[in-house]
């Protein structure tokens, strides 16, 4: 087929915005003021939300929010946790404060019904701790942190006694809406720090981390707005961060590298601002697409929090590749050779064409012995890899939490209190036949099933059964002898899942409920997934290299580099080695000794891995896509295999290792959050990056490039005649951009 205009379309995208650069730096800089600024006045609200449609705990969900009302919907009831180290709740004194805080809580709006500590139940044997639970009605479940807050502020009485008072509900929003911060500042900094060391000189250091930062503002910004008209996760903005903020710096870094080659090279600067952006830019545009392709693979994943959280995360991949191809170049045509101003005087004047050298010699090396430098790989990535046999999946509740938030605290007070299933209660409702309804047997089946539902194995404790008012409904609530992260509490749900009632239907629900089917349906449907983003993403690359062999290739590769990752998660968190020096803390009940806050393990939630799977394939396939890049590009000057593999390398192997030093810094400056889930991400995505850019970008794939020979681009007649030649290399730009110089030359002329 003809050539497709790619490479010429971003030339000239690059052309243009390099004259135009004032224009196109106030356009991004007023869209991230402006995002920023509605984002902070019309914050939309972030979601729990973890059901999954068709599951048998979203039947059970529906079932009690339809049958019993709004009071009874889990989202719509908050519990305050009291706790009074100086003696019993029920002394008199304590008494009347905590029947004060609760008449001041029945004045917040949207609340119901406000149960007292002291009913059936409402306190623990050592009478020191006991749950005030509130139920609301007509509320916004979107602005339920808020309300969480409000009736926090309306137990006052009580803390006026020495009575602590900690809410129990999930939306807590210091604790559970995770914020941008510290990390980032700190991430931005090691990233500054690696480029000017990378480029010696501090204007060009500061043009990626320029972009970048108006990246993840701009898309930021959109994400938050987005909350007003879809359910966003409370870990999307931090997913955004994390990985806009690594890609941002990295394709910047990859098209000013290029720049600034040929500036050395002689063009001036609108000719080497084209060139660079029909090239590099060609690969950041499919760079970039093989992360977003990754991402929205995960809709297929059948659980909407994993789906939202895949395309919403894409957003700021789509927002690098936009400042990369636009505001990057606007940016180069502003400085023109001012990119070297303020050079750093202790890193000297490097030349490129030596360490150019140095990475050639090494992709020589490798050639010369390609089977050995295969073997030892090989042999590193699978030791890397073994311990991902051990890795333990489970639910990762607030017995894991960091030990200073709210969260953590009401979990430990109710453990201490109720005991552990208290934290992660069953909710089992039953639906009743026509028939049953009608003859009224309404004792009978509320008798029998909390019966059924005591005699289950595992189960400590059932409340009352509760009848709806229309008599088609029970309900029952059963707590476990276990932790909601424990496994043994999913076996409990199963077998409660099993009991029979005559006339009645029984679902189960509750957190530990909907995890359970949450990690059967992301099981079920991982295959498909992952099979999904290998195709397209190697579909893509054969696309961009029209080559089956590379394509296959890199997609094997990229699995290797997962395979790392996962084996890093399980040495740290599954198996515990060095669980505590990533700053997480030991789980409740744990002991406080020093082994102890070191060495723990740590369940991985069952739809990180799938995430991180989607994350860490599209960014191992960025530097895979550069570095075949520079390789094509030799390979179609000389057609000399091993020379086209060491001059590749030559020419990519000082960025990509910058770029993949600068997300490691980015990933680890994010393992500081207290949140346990974006410590495992940070741990895997830092060592899946440090072992792709190394082990497998710098040794195996050069190996085998050299075993292949001229196979890497062999491509059938066939599929050569119906593939459409997108030609991302940039080569019908060479003799458009040695035009350049002639129209400056006028230009000055005329000047």
């Amino acid at each position: 087929m003809g050539r497709l205009p790619m490479s010429g379309l971003l030339g000239r995208l690059g052309s243009w915005c390099a004259r135009h650069g004032k224009i196109v730096l106030a356009l991004w800089v007023a869209a991230a003021v402006l995002l920023t600024g509605g984002s902070i006045a019309f914050a939309g609200p972030v979601s729990n939300n973890v059901t999954i449609p068709g599951t048998d705990a979203q039947r059970a969900h529906d079932l009690m929010r339809d049958g019993f009302g709004p009071g009874y919907d889990p989202g719509g009831t908050v519990q305050i946790v009291l706790y009074s180290p100086d003696g019993p709740l029920t002394f008199q004194r304590r008494v009347r404060a905590v029947h004060r805080a609760m008449d001041e809580i029945r004045r917040v709006p949207h609340v119901a019904e406000v149960q007292s500590p002291y009913r059936v139940g409402g306190l623990a044997p050592s009478l020191e701790i006991g749950l005030i639970t509130v139920r609301l009605k007509g509320h916004d479940n979107g602005k339920l942190a808020e309300t969480t807050r409000m009736l926090s502020e309306a137990a006052a009485p009580v803390r006026a006694l020495g009575v602590e008072a900690v809410p129990a509900d999930a939306s807590t929003p210091a604790d559970k809406e995770i914020k941008t911060g510290t990390s980032e500042i700190i991430g931005v900094v090691c990233a500054l720090l690696v480029l000017l060391f990378a480029f010696g000189t501090l204007v060009a250091a500061m043009i990626p981390i320029f972009t970048a930062l108006v990246s993840i503002a701009t898309g930021l910004g959109v994400i938050s707005l987005l909350g007003h008209v879809v359910d966003v996760p409370k870990q999307a903005s931090i997913m955004a961060t994390m990985i806009g903020l690594g890609v941002g710096i990295d394709y910047a870094l990859f098209l000013l590298s290029r720049y600034r080659r040929l500036l050395a090279d002689g063009l001036p600067t609108h000719g080497a601002v084209r060139r660079t952006v029909a090239s590099s830019g060609g690969a950041v545009v499919f760079a970039g697409g093989t992360v977003i392709i990754a991402l929205s693979a995960l809709l297929l994943g059948g659980f909407p929090m994993l789906q939202t959280l895949g395309w919403i995360t894409g957003i700021s991949v789509v927002c690098a590749v936009l400042t990369s191809v636009t505001l990057v170049p606007a940016l180069l045509g502003l400085l023109g050779h001012r990119i070297n101003a303020l050079r750093l005087p202790f890193m000297g004047r490097r030349k490129t064409a030596d360490e150019a050298a140095g990475w050639s010699a090494l992709g020589a090396w490798v050639s010369k012995r390609p089977w050995s430098v295969l073997a030892l790989s090989v042999a590193v990535l699978a030791a890397l890899t073994a311990p991902a046999l051990a890795l333990k999946l489970g639910p990762l509740d607030d017995g894991y939490g960091d030990r200073d938030t709210a969260a953590r605290r009401s979990y430990e007070l109710m453990q201490a209190g109720f005991g552990p299933g208290i934290n992660g209660p069953l909710i089992v409702v039953a639906s009743l036949d026509e028939r049953v309804v009608d003859r009224d047997p309404a004792p009978a089946v509320l008798r029998l099933l909390k019966e059924e539902a005591g005699a289950v194995e595992g189960v400590a404790h059932v409340g009352e059964p509760v009848l709806n008012d229309g008599g088609t409904a029970v309900l029952v609530q059963a707590v476990t002898a276990y932790a909601p992260s424990d496994p043994r509490a999913l076996e409990v749900v199963e077998d409660m899942r099993a009991i029979r009632v005559p006339g009645a239907r029984v679902h189960v629900g509750g957190e530990v409920a909907a995890m359970s089917d949450a990690s059967a349906r992301i099981a079920d449907r991982t295959p498909l997934v992952v099979g999904v983003v290998v195709l397209l993403s190697a579909l893509l690359l054969l696309l961009a290299f029209r080559s089956p062999v590379v394509a296959i290739k890199a997609a094997l590769m990229n699995l290797v580099s997962l395979g790392a990752a996962f084996g890093a998660l399980s040495l740290v968190f599954s198996l515990g080695l060095g669980s505590g020096l990533v700053g997480m803390d030991p789980p409740v009940g744990a002991d406080d000794s020093y082994l102890t806050t070191l060495f723990f393990t740590v369940p991985i939630d069952s739809y990180i891995p799938l995430m991180l799977f989607a994350v860490l394939f599209g960014l191992s396939m960025d530097y895979e896509v550069f570095l075949l890049t520079a390789v094509r590009q030799a390979y179609l000057r000389h057609g000399d295999n091993r020379r086209a593999v060491a001059e590749g390398l030559g020419a990519t192997g000082r960025v990509i290792t910058s770029a993949a030093l600068i997300m490691v810094a980015v990933f680890v400056a994010f393992i500081a959050y207290p949140d346990p889930m974006v410590k495992i991400f940070g741990v895997g995505l830092a060592v899946a990056v440090a072992v792709d850019a190394t082990v497998i970008r710098g040794f195996l794939v050069p190996a085998t490039m050299v075993l292949l020979g001229r196979f890497n681009w062999w491509c059938p007649r066939w599929l050569d005649r119906i593939l459409p030649n997108l030609s991302i290399e940039g080569h019908e730009e060479e003799e458009a951009s040695a035009e350049e110089p002639r129209k400056e030359l006028v230009v000055a002329g005329h000047g």
